[in-house]
């Protein structure tokens, strides 16, 4: 049985797949106004932010299964419901996604969860973060609106993403990062041959710089893929929440703990939730969601402990630089998602991410970057504080690969030992 789908999949003009699928128009978050697909992404009425809309595919879900389970091992699996066209995978793009969910026994032993503990494991992907997700989908929309450079404002892991999924597309990309950033991040997004421009300041500073450059002459042609591409960049997240669902047979975990940087992750994430139970893809069940934030830049967990709504922008100063964003921009939506789920927000110190980032490593073989020491971390103070269930299945996200923050973990981690080449050096050190 075909799966129905609305007019917009297809350009009624010409029969070809329409550009952007299943989109239908562009949403304020806050006032509701409406605006046709384009690159912008600010409300005009209000200033509020504006999120992609979508006239979503209707009939079978039993069909909808199947014609997902059948498409590639990759995000466009889930093509019938992401702001792309149905021949998207036919695209030079770097096609990221389906990685592996990671069913860690060894970990829930060690936290002491007993109703099952799954790793969402992000280093799999082309640049080795999540941030391959939300890219690709962006340079679909640069490709349709006729932009001819990729750029971005980064703590990272974003601008080596872009450089590549710039390469692959045969554009030109332009990136921005603050300049003190992790080497091994510097390294990756200068490898693919664009242009990375160090920005002397943090995070803020950078995303500051860049909002005046797209409004200047010289950005004319540029698509920031998270500014005025930000609508469409932001819905690559869901299909973390798509995968994560498929993974565990199309049903929804009880808890999902989530790292925030802008925040726009976790609720992409949430908004993904929401729209697989609508099509009927998943039983309608409760879930929890908390976020995770590292303490030297922890505006949205601090604003939750404090019962407010609003989120009072802070200075970084932590080695999770991938989180370190002082103004999230999607704060306020994280708080009404903690609190609506029955979730809340948490963080931790240096030194616990430190040890989280060994412990899973230790436990389940996964060497996280920073960012997935920041949850794994959360999770085990959530569990210790009584906030999360630990007879509830959960699952944690690993967002990049620990790779990039070799000097977090550096210089607390080397050799057991340093012998001579003999048996008996061997034994002398105990090792034996």
């Amino acid at each position: 049985m075909a799966v129905q789908t609305t007019a917009s999949t297809t350009d009624s003009a010409s029969g070809a797949p329409a550009p952007f699928g299943p989109a239908a128009a562009l949403s304020c978050r806050e006032c509701g106004t409406r605006y046709p697909l384009s690159p912008v992404f600010a409300c005009l009425e209000c200033f509020g932010p504006l999120e992609v809309a979508y006239d979503l595919p209707t009939g079978d879900p039993e069909a909808l299964r199947a014609r997902i389970e059948a498409g590639p091992t990759n995000i466009w699996r889930y093509a019938p419901l992401l702001p792309v066209p149905a021949d998207v995978a036919t695209k030079p793009n770097i096609n990221p996604g389906w990685t592996k969910l990671v069913k860690a026994d060894n970990l829930a032993r060690e936290l002491g969860i007993t109703g099952g503990l799954h790793v969402k494991d992000d280093s799999g992907n082309p640049t080795h973060s999540f941030k391959d997700r939300v890219v690709a989908i962006a340079l679909e929309a640069a490709r349709t609106f006729g932009l001819t450079t990729l750029s971005c404002s980064s703590t990272g892991n974003l601008a080596g993403a872009v450089g590549a999924a710039a390469s692959r597309a045969g554009l030109r990309s332009c990136v921005f990062i603050p300049h003190d950033l992790e080497a091994g991040k510097v390294v990756m997004a200068a490898v693919y041959g664009g242009e990375l421009v160090g920005i002397e300041g943090s995070y803020d500073d950078v995303n500051r710089f860049c909002s005046e450059l797209i409004g200047d002459p010289i950005g004319e042609g540029w698509g920031f893929v998270n500014v005025n591409l930000r609508p469409y960049y932001g819905e690559g997240s869901k299909t973390l929440a798509y995968e994560i669902a498929e993974q565990l047979g199309w049903r929804l975990p009880d808890n999902l703990v989530i790292p925030i940087a802008s925040g726009s992750q976790l609720t992409k994430i949430d908004k993904g939730l929401k729209e697989l139970i609508a099509l009927g893809l998943v039983e309608d069940k409760p879930y929890k969601i908390y976020g995770a934030q590292a303490e030297g830049c922890s505006p949205v967990s601090a604003a939750f402990k404090a019962g407010h709504d609003v989120v009072r922008p802070v200075k970084p100063d932590t080695i999770a630089k991938s989180l370190a964003i002082g103004n999230p921009a999607d704060g306020p939506y994280v708080l009404d998602i903690a609190r609506r789920t029955g979730g809340a927000v948490e963080d931790v110190n240096d030194e616990q991410i430190v040890d989280a980032i060994k412990l899973l490593a230790r436990t389940e073989g996964i060497f996280a970057e920073t960012a997935g020491g920041v949850t794994v971390g959360v999770l085990k103070k959530l569990i210790e504080s009584g906030q999360l269930d630990p007879a509830a299945e959960t699952v944690v996200l690993n967002t990049g690969d620990g790779l990039k923050t070799l000097d977090a973990v550096a210089p607390t981690t080397g050799p057991t030992a340093t012998i001579r080449p003999t048996l008996a050096a061997f034994r002398e050190a105990g090792l034996a």
